[in-house]
């Protein structure tokens, strides 16, 4: 079974299933979720803020479930998790001989994502010199393969996350401030656990 994360409070008989998954009364909280309602239904391209462990992909499934976009795919990737020489092809894609090893053709996750929503977590660990082909998809939605001249149109909804300060590292030369304000369109800071007196999580699998 597929698993859906969305938030609830307790004593309520039908919560939202966008939200199902975190339960929480707290004043921080709360706003967040308001924000989440107020973005989910538009294609704005979200940032996610927020020290690791607070729920920042589960907000980003809220914002999926909350659009236009619910039928469609959710395809998400941890930057961070992927080296760096690898990174580009797990987002665009390569043609078969592309690179030593590249005994097939790969789609990228821009691809997966087409028509649907892209989450990409850690955002910040996108090497400065990959940045520039993240920022042309948000402009232009469109890119190529690694080994490939042929240009790929997509329609594709982007939420970003990272646990890092984007605008620090933008002052720092670390981060491309206009991919940083590209990225910024709609932010959402989440609060750190102890500021959530009454959150809990619940990760139970629905169907």
């Amino acid at each position: 079974m597929p698993e859906h994360e969305t938030v609830a409070y307790p004593g309520e008989k039908h919560p939202d299933r966008r939200f199902e998954r975190i339960i929480g009364n707290s004043a921080a909280l709360e706003s967040v979720l308001e924000q989440v309602e107020q973005v989910a239904s538009t294609d704005s391209t979200v940032l996610i803020e927020g020290e690791t462990g607070t729920g920042k992909e589960l907000v980003a499934h809220a914002i999926h479930n909350g659009s236009q976009r619910v039928g469609r795919a959710f395809i998400k990737l941890n930057c961070a998790a992927i080296p760096l020489d690898l990174l580009e092809s797990e987002l665009f894609g390569h043609e078969k001989g592309a690179f030593t090893g590249a005994i097939a053709q790969k789609i990228g996750r821009f691809e997966m994502a087409d028509k649907g929503t892209l989450f990409l977590d850690e955002v910040g660990d996108i090497p400065t010199a990959l940045q520039p082909k993240l920022l042309r998809v948000l402009q232009e939605q469109e890119f190529e393969r690694l080994g490939s001249g042929r240009t790929h149109k997509v329609d594709v909804r982007l939420v970003a996350a990272s646990n890092r300060s984007l605008v620090r590292m933008v002052a720092r030369g670390q981060f491309r401030s206009d991919l940083y304000y590209r990225l910024n369109v709609f932010p959402v800071l989440l609060p750190a656990l102890r500021e959530r007196r009454k959150t809990y999580l619940r990760l139970s699998r629905i169907s």
